[in-house]
């Protein structure tokens, strides 16, 4: 079952292909795999897989995870499977992307708005103050469940550079310059979903061109839909054998290429 769709900001308007990448090679494709939650032995272990191929991993984090008050959310997300924020600060020094995924993890929709609100601002002020270097004009806040108001979208833009909500499309425009943002992800679980990837990076491959971001959370036994630790080491070597393929972190794609 289809479980998430991912960001929105506003709209934009962006190049589908033939845009510049960070190398040399002209690039058509943009990929990104995110993983939610902040799952201390995944993170590890995804940080690892990336770096060996010589790239940055996405990690989007719940602030309160580690602190004695935090319940578990359904089956996936238990408190003793959760990194702190020296784990964040790690991984982040060590060149990975990490963004804020809520306080904890309630669906925002369903508080009430001055609630939902003050839930916002408590996870920002906590990232501003615990994560080193965050800088809000460059973040992302991924909504826990892709669920959001649009009350609560222009108050958490008024906050940061982008959000993650609910959205159809998995496949986009990269952004251009000066453009503004409208991005989608998509995610699928409860169970392991290495067909499932395998199956939308081969349709994303078959367009002319664009960006894809793909939503995952923990490896092998951790979390919503997790993905092999094996298959995610052998995707990421297939696919960076691909000249005209740039795989980045959200943030870095709109700090970059929407700049």
């Amino acid at each position: 079952m289809n479980r998430r769709t991912f960001i929105k900001t506003t709209a934009f308007t962006g190049l589908s292909l033939g845009f510049n990448g960070m190398g040399s090679t002209l690039k058509t494709h943009v990929l990104t795999i995110s993983f939610d939650d902040g799952f201390k032995k995944s993170f590890y272990k995804i940080a690892d897989i990336f770096e060996a191929q010589g790239l940055s991993a996405c990690f989007n984090v719940i602030a309160s995870g580690h602190l004695p008050k935090f319940q578990k959310v359904d089956d996936w997300i238990l408190p003793e499977l959760l990194g702190n924020f020296d784990d964040w600060n790690t991984l982040k020094a060590r060149g990975h992307e990490v963004m804020p995924h809520s306080w904890k993890h309630l669906n925002l929709a369903q508080q009430p708005l001055d609630s939902a609100k003050q839930l916002i601002v408590q996870c920002l002020d906590y990232f501003e103050n615990n994560l080193e270097d965050y800088d809000g004009s460059k973040a992302v806040f991924n909504f826990p469940f892709n669920s959001s108001t649009p009350e609560l979208e222009a108050f958490t833009l008024s906050k940061v550079l982008a959000i993650r909500t609910g959205g159809d499309s998995a496949i986009q425009s990269v952004p251009g310059p000066q453009s503004t943002f409208t991005t989608h992800c998509r995610s699928y679980g409860p169970n392991n979903i290495d067909s499932w990837v395998t199956q939308q990076v081969n349709a994303f491959l078959a367009e002319p061109g664009g960006w894809m971001i793909l939503n995952a959370h923990g490896l092998d036994d951790e979390g919503w839909g997790p993905m092999s630790s094996g298959y995610l080491i052998k995707l990421l070597k297939q696919l960076s054998q691909i000249e005209t393929l740039e795989i980045l972190p959200t943030g870095t794609v709109l700090n970059t290429y929407g700049k």
